[in-house]
């Protein structure tokens, strides 16, 4: 029974600040990131007044989107690493003690719950698996709010004890024989690295072939993922109707178009990835009739934010682009993708493509697009 005891005690020695200290530099440089790319996210679905989101670059979303949830999935296994280096003292007595104590002990709970609940929510978010009936957009949003003020509240609380632990040497002599601290912020380290590459791929091509964890990988009809099918949302029918059309309004005046008057029109094309809140992203070129031509060819457009509205009913059966998009040359009412006329479940007969947007704002089986007072 001593070895045991003796393995038991060395692998106690790893734990404890030191290693919490240093873990949790990353930990809280990730869940930084993934906090501020997750609002940019939330503005530009649910803008404030004060809220600018340019146009230009293309990519940028595709960016800020892929780091949010490359950071959300990074986080993960540090911070399973830095419970288990604190777990002990999670119920060192006394559980309650003098108000210091009461606010320390009460961040770290609020930050460990709002922690767990932010990354599995989001884990499953872009599993699209939801086993909760709350709304997990607007969940999401709050509670990161949550779990970013109890981190600054428990990093201001812990900071002598982290530059403290900072300061002592990571390993110290007579410790035992079993597991170094060294080599727990290596398995940390790693663990953190390869969740990333498996996951990072829905957003950066090359790396495709190793994203493992990945739900998104770049199939799809047209080389391009389907996040909701045309089944899905109801819309076979009318979006195949031979009596669809397509009315766009620009003041007082309104003109409704066929798939064949569509295409009829000066036809442009624009290489822009079609970039999702779950974090995937894909490269394509579109095809189609430049928004603000088809505006032209109703009415006398004069400035102002444009609503698109789909045959789906659903949620996300509407959205607003602002004027910055709608003048831009590389926005399209996408008729095609890839040489090819739009599969059904990517919009077909007539959809939203403008750059540097989020894919749930780029509406499908468009009906009425309407330039807004």
């Amino acid at each position: 029974m001593a070895p045991l005891a003796s393995a038991g005690g060395a692998v106690m020695s790893a734990r404890g600040p030191e290693v919490a200290a240093r873990v949790g530099i990353p930990l809280g440089i990730a869940i930084t990131l993934c906090f501020g790319t997750g609002l940019i996210s939330h503005w530009i679905q649910h803008p404030p007044g004060w809220f600018y989101w340019p146009a230009h670059p293309a990519w940028e979303y595709r960016l800020t989107q892929g780091t949010h949830v490359v950071s959300g999935v990074v986080a993960i296994p540090l911070l399973l690493v830095k419970l288990w280096a604190v777990y002990p003292r999670l119920f060192r007595r006394p559980l309650i003690g003098d108000p210091l104590r009461i606010v320390e002990r009460g961040s770290i709970a609020l930050l460990v719950g709002s922690v767990i609940f932010q990354l599995a929510t989001g884990l499953f978010n872009i599993a699209q698996f939801y086993a909760w009936t709350f709304f997990f957009t607007t969940t999401h949003y709050a509670m990161a709010y949550v779990a970013f003020g109890s981190l600054a509240v428990h990093l201001a609380v812990k900071l002598p004890v982290v530059r403290a632990a900072l300061s002592r040497p990571l390993e110290q002599p007579g410790t035992g024989r079993g597991l170094p601290r060294r080599a727990v912020l290596t398995a940390a380290g790693l663990s953190a690295g390869v969740a990333g590459v498996m996951v990072v791929g829905q957003s950066v091509p090359w790396l495709r072939p190793l994203s493992l964890l990945a739900p998104r990988s770049g199939s799809g009809p047209q080389g391009v993922p389907v996040n909701r099918s045309a089944a899905a949302a109801g819309v076979t029918t009318t979006a195949l109707d031979p009596g669809y059309r397509l009315t766009v309004v620009v003041g007082d005046r309104q003109r409704a178009f066929t798939r064949a008057e569509l295409e009829q029109l000066p036809q442009a094309a624009a290489e822009l990835p079609m970039a999702c809140v779950e974090g995937w992203s894909v490269s394509a070129r579109w095809t189609g009739v430049p928004l603000r031509d088809l505006l032209a060819a109703v009415g006398d457009y004069r400035g102002g934010d444009v609503a698109f509205v789909s045959l789906d009913g659903g949620l996300y059966g509407r959205s607003v682009l602002p004027h910055r998009h709608v003048i831009d040359a590389s926005t399209l009412v996408a008729l095609g993708l890839g040489g090819a006329d739009l599969d059904l479940d990517h919009g077909y007969p007539a959809r939203l493509i403008a750059p540097n947007r989020p894919g749930v704002l780029q509406t499908k089986w468009l009906s009425r697009i309407e330039v807004l007072p």
